[in-house]
């Protein structure tokens, strides 16, 4: 099917552009969303009608979109969960809990702006891309720990996967004796 696309989409084409999808993007996705006409005269002619008032629109919309890019430049996040000693979380941070982070902070965004192909199963520090418009995408820092502290020293640089950075212990310097007494006498069970 044949669209006239009412604003710019990654990965298919401009505002104004006539591109030859399939039926079913157009029928679920462009065509409720606002996104397309379908490509005839008529609508042609409408589009041209109302080209400046959507170019006008998608403009404002693309500059509040930059103005809140701008101001989470920078910005990193802290999310607390629960993990095991080698880092590997109880469960998974998903695109819904990025959201609630950022709005923690004051900002408004969707979960479909959060870029997050795989949902995040490690603490540590991951960078997540935010499109606020499809002219404007940022990249925060989501710091994943077990608790604000931990979250402080990751944000320094610090490891936290190993015994050493959770507990104080150095597990390089560990030794056998440490664990059992070699001078103790070996107990048969012949006796």
């Amino acid at each position: 099917m044949e669209v006239i696309l009412l604003e710019r989409i990654a990965k298919l084409g401009q505002m104004g552009e006539t591109v030859k999808v399939r039926d079913g993007f157009a029928r679920n996705y462009l065509l409720p969303l606002g996104k397309a006409l379908r490509a005839n005269a008529a609508n042609k002619a409408r589009f041209d009608a109302e080209r400046a008032t959507l170019e006008a629109r998608n403009l404002e919309r693309k500059s509040e979109a930059q103005a809140v890019a701008d101001k989470l430049d920078g910005k990193s996040f802290i999310i607390v969960r629960s993990a095991g000693e080698t880092g590997q979380l109880y469960g998974s941070v998903a695109a819904r809990d990025i959201v609630e982070a950022i709005a923690a902070e004051g900002f408004t965004i969707n979960r479909n702006q959060v870029d997050l192909n795989h949902p995040i199963k490690a603490i540590g520090l991951h960078k997540v891309t935010l499109h606020l418009h499809a002219e404007v995408e940022i990249a925060v820092d989501v710091n994943v720990a077990r608790s604000t502290e931990e979250a402080e020293r990751q944000a320094k640089g610090e490891s936290l996967t190993s015994a050493d950075a959770i507990y104080g212990v150095d597990e390089d310097a560990l030794k056998p004796e440490d664990f059992f007494n070699p001078e103790a006498e070996f107990e048969s069970e012949e006796e």
